[in-house]
């Protein structure tokens, strides 16, 4: 077998992988087409809280990203590469709180080290905003909404970073492991990109 196959093959396990993933019934995760110009080979993932018939959520939202390039980039510290987006609207009150960004991203620590999902090279932003509607959206009022990006270099099964994603978009829309089937108040309409 060549390298350029068995990398093709290697891709192809971590796939069927992420395929065979269940996840909790409140979060909804479908397939979605994923970047080309980041590697040679990518999945991509979204998942939305407790979306309504046309498939929004109030809740929060989140993209995975699988990507892997044999070549090993020096950046990736490996030939795999993890890339992920959560976003979820928030109380005023608690997008105000000076250590959400902090508290956010030691979600996302806690989620990967509660799977035992092994990884290097971890690095990422968390964005807190905070909006006023005026005119036509004056009647929205103000708004919270806290956004993580991050990327890390997986080791070991995939599973486990896939489950740690979704722990953290339930966690950032209010859902608690263990949570399913209870409400959630005070949800707004997320603005999307």
């Amino acid at each position: 077998m060549t390298g350029q196959s068995s990398a093709g093959s290697d891709f192809e396990a971590a796939v069927a992988e992420l395929r065979a993933t269940a996840f909790r019934a409140d979060i909804t995760v479908r397939e979605i087409p994923a970047p080309q110009s980041l590697a040679p080979r990518a999945i991509a993932l979204a998942a939305d809280v407790r979306p309504d018939e046309s498939g929004d959520s109030v809740y929060g939202t989140g993209r995975f990203v699988l990507l892997h390039d044999p070549e090993e980039p020096a950046a990736w510290d490996g030939a795999w590469r993890i890339v992920l987006f959560a976003q979820a609207p928030l109380e005023t009150e608690i997008g105000t709180d000076p250590l959400l960004a902090d508290v956010t991203w030691s979600w996302l620590m806690d989620a990967l080290e509660s799977r035992r999902a092994r990884h290097r090279a971890a690095s990422g932003t968390s964005t807190k905003t905070l909006s006023k509607g005026f005119g036509g959206l004056a009647s929205e009022g103000d708004g919270a909404q806290i956004e993580l990006r991050a990327s890390w270099t997986p080791s070991g099964p995939f599973r486990p970073h896939v489950e740690a994603w979704a722990e953290l978009v339930g966690m950032l829309a209010g859902l608690p492991p263990g949570s399913e089937g209870i409400a959630v108040l005070g949800a707004r309409k997320a603005v999307r990109d």
